[in-house]
C-alpha cells in the first residue's frame, strides 16, 4: 500500500528500511528502494533522514534499542533480589541475541554489518546496557549482598566476562549443543565471585 507524504513518519520509514535491508542486504539497499517500498519520492525520505548514513544509523539504533528495552524492566525491578535480577538480565540478553541470530539470520548478518558502520550507535547501546547492569550491581552493594566497591567497574567486568553469550561475533556458537550449560556455568562463576 502506498504511503502519502502526509502520513509518512520516521517509524514507517524505519520499518520499510528494515524490510528493504532484509530483501537486498546492506550493500545493495538504497534510499530509492525504501522510498519505492513506501510509495513516495526519495526526497520524502530525506525530509526525515538527511542522508543514507543517518537512516542506516537510525535503523541500527532501533534494532539495538529493542534489546535494551527488553532488559530495562528487569534492571528497574528493585523489589527483587539483585542477584536474581542479574541472572534474569543476562538470560534475557542471551536469549534475545540468540533469537535475533537464529530466527532471521539474513537480517542478523545485515545488522552486524550496519553495527560495524555505526560505532556511535553500538557505543550508546553498550553504555545503556552497562548502565542497567550498574543499577542492579549498585542495588546489591547497597543491600550488602554483592561485593562491588565500584558498581560501574563491576558492571563492565560482568558484561565483558559474559561476552561470549551476547557479542554477535560469537553467534555461530549460540546454537551448539551444551551452550546453555556453558552459559549457566559462566554466570554461576561470576555471580558466586560477587557474593559478600
Amino acid at each position: 500500500m502506498a504511503t502519502t507524504a502526509e502520513t509518512l513518519t520516521a517509524e514507517r520509514i524505519l520499518e520499510a528500511t528494515e524490510e528493504v535491508l532484509r530483501r537486498h542486504g546492506p550493500a545493495k539497499a538504497t534510499v530509492v528502494d525504501v522510498a519505492r517500498a513506501l510509495g513516495v519520492s526519495h526526497g520524502s525520505v530525506y525530509r526525515h533522514f538527511r542522508s543514507k548514513a543517518v537512516l542506516r544509523e537510525a535503523v541500527t539504533k532501533r534494532w539495538l534499542d529493542r534489546t535494551s528495552e527488553a532488559l530495562a524492566g528487569i534492571a528497574a525491578d528493585e523489589d527483587r533480589d539483585p542477584e536474581a535480577r542479574l541472572r534474569d538480565w543476562f538470560a534475557t540478553l542471551f536469549e534475545a541475541k540468540r533469537r535475533k541470530a537464529g530466527d532471521d539470520p539474513e537480517l542478523f548478518a545485515t545488522y552486524s554489518v550496519l553495527a560495524g558502520e555505526n560505532g556511535a550507535a553500538v557505543g550508546e547501546h553498550i553504555a545503556d546496557l552497562t548502565a542497567q547492569l550498574t543499577r542492579i550491581v549498585a542495588a546489591g552493594a547497597d543491600a550488602g549482598t554483592l561485593d562491588a566497591a565500584d558498581p560501574a567497574a563491576t558492571a563492565r567486568a560482568l558484561f565483558h566476562a559474559t561476552g561470549r553469550f551476547h557479542d554477535p561475533c560469537y553467534a555461530p556458537e549460540w546454537e551448539q549443543a551444551g551452550v546453555e550449560d556453558e552459559f549457566k556455568a559462566v554466570l554461576d562463576l561470576v555471580l558466586r565471585g560477587l557474593r559478600t
